[in-house]
């Protein structure tokens, strides 16, 4: 029998999710388009592999086991599933044709409507993918500034220029490697020490989970525009979600690029690179940035109706609300088990992640128990709270009575020293996502900037 959302359910059973990835297995690497997707993210024996059906908040598995989803397509799902407005408006466009030889109106359409929310949107170009517009803004940046190097600090897709900065640098070479740095989020000091007169550009994720501290932004934009550097945001988290012109709109910084997807369009596959008129115009002629699909019109058309529910539904408010009452009550229940030493729940309210203090034991083991115990209660949960508009009071309090029943039983397993014998699969796996402090490089001790030769800060 298939399980509900139940807190009374027992495992779920999962024969046709594993029947799939033996078949996969050999034939597809790592078994997944989507890192965040696949099976080294969940618990291999205990969460389902592959999803076939959504609603709403709810999505069923291969198997037919419901579950309240947290992870919502790991992002781009921000309204809910087979929302109808989003949905009619792709099967109005799906009758008039998908993709055509010449430019569709939708595209003058969408970009309008793109600069009305978001602050620096003075030009607008679309794309697929978040890593096809961050690596745009880089090439443009570089292009424009007549410089090579950048400084980066987030996660910024699969391209050599960022992944070059991973353990997973294979393949990329090192000349391309060494012109790449990071920074530490809120740490000037480690953007200062980089920041030289050959830097092309500094990227960041305005928002990942740690708040930026009071002036810290504006610091960095002044930062670069006394260097000569641009700046560009990398809003594929913080855009429509935080406020529908993004980070920088929340918090007034803005940069002179800026990077789109996941939200946009409700789950269709579409990436938007937005910026300054006067840098934006290099891609006129000395900038190649063309991609066949940039106008495929389903895409487009799901983004204006996207936007519209966005707007009609404030959804940046309902994703605060909703999420601040799943913050706080997980707090309040790790607070109860006296567990609040060891775990809680940080990051703006849209966007929420557990994390396990170091002296709390294996972080990855932790994660895994307490994923397998909401698994088994009907809650799809990677560790982060992925909230759309969808996700209702009944579902918050519903996550927050399985966070009843799975952190007690964490709370024995750590008392025992038996988190470990206590899951009934292979616990997750890390990956190497990192926002600071890796292939951190300073500066020479004197950097030259805007013709003047001062001491470097470290």
């Amino acid at each position: 029998m298939t399980n509900t959302v139940s807190l009374d359910n027992d495992y779920p059973v999962i024969h046709a999710s594993d029947d799939l990835f033996n078949r996969a297995t050999g034939l597809i690497p790592a078994h997944s388009q989507t890192l965040a997707k696949g099976p080294t993210q969940y618990v291999n024996g205990v969460a389902p592999k592959y999803l076939v059906r959504g609603q709403g908040s709810r999505v069923w598995d291969a198997d037919g086991n419901e579950y309240i989803d947290l992870v919502m397509g790991v992002g781009p799902v921000s309204l809910g599933y087979a929302w109808k407005p989003v949905d009619d408006a792709i099967r109005r466009q799906l009758a008039d044709g998908i993709s055509f030889s010449l430019v569709h109106p939708l595209e003058v359409q969408l970009a309008e409507r793109l600069r009305r929310f978001i602050p620096n949107a003075e030009a607008v170009r679309y794309s697929k993918t978040g890593a096809d517009v961050t690596s745009a803004a880089v090439r443009l940046a570089r292009a424009y500034t007549g410089r090579d190097k950048v400084l980066c600090c987030g996660y910024h897709g699969w391209h050599d220029w960022y992944i070059g900065v991973t353990p997973r640098s294979a393949g990329v070479p090192e000349a391309v490697q060494a012109l790449v740095h990071t920074f530490d989020y809120n740490d000037m000091t480690s953007v200062l020490a980089g920041l030289d007169n050959d830097t092309a550009c500094v990227i960041l994720e305005p928002l990942a989970f740690e708040m930026p501290r009071s002036g810290f932004l504006h610091e960095l934009a002044a930062a670069c525009h006394k260097a000569g550097a641009l700046l560009i945001f990398d809003e594929m988290w913080t855009g429509f979600r935080l406020a529908l012109g993004g980070a920088q709109e929340l918090f007034e910084v803005t940069p002179d690029l800026a990077c789109y997807s996941k939200a946009i369009a409700n789950g269709m596959p579409l990436a938007v690179l937005t910026g300054r008129a006067d840098v934006m115009r290099m891609l006129d002629d000395e900038v190649f940035f063309f991609t066949t699909f940039g106008g495929e019109t389903l895409s487009l058309a799901a983004a204006m109706a996207t936007l519209d529910e966005m707007e009609r539904y404030q959804l940046p408010a309902h994703l605060a609300f909703q999420g601040q009452k799943l913050k706080a009550g997980y707090n309040r229940i790790a607070a109860d088990l006296g567990l609040d030493s060891l775990t809680r729940c940080i990051g703006h309210p849209s966007r929420t992640m557990v994390v396990w203090e170091d002296h709390a034991g294996d972080p990855l083991l932790l994660k895994s128990l307490v994923q397998q115990e909401l698994i088994r209660c009907g809650v799809l949960w990677s560790g982060f709270h992925n909230l759309c508009l969808a996700h209702s009071d009944e579902d918050i309090e519903y996550v927050l009575a399985a966070y009843s029943k799975a952190l007690p039983l964490l709370k024995t397993a750590i008392e025992r020293d038996s988190v470990a014998e206590a899951l009934r699969g292979v616990p997750v796996q890390p990956v190497f996502r990192k926002t600071g402090n890796f292939n951190t490089r300073p500066a020479p001790a004197a950097v030259q900037v805007n013709g003047q030769v001062t001491p470097a800060k470290m």
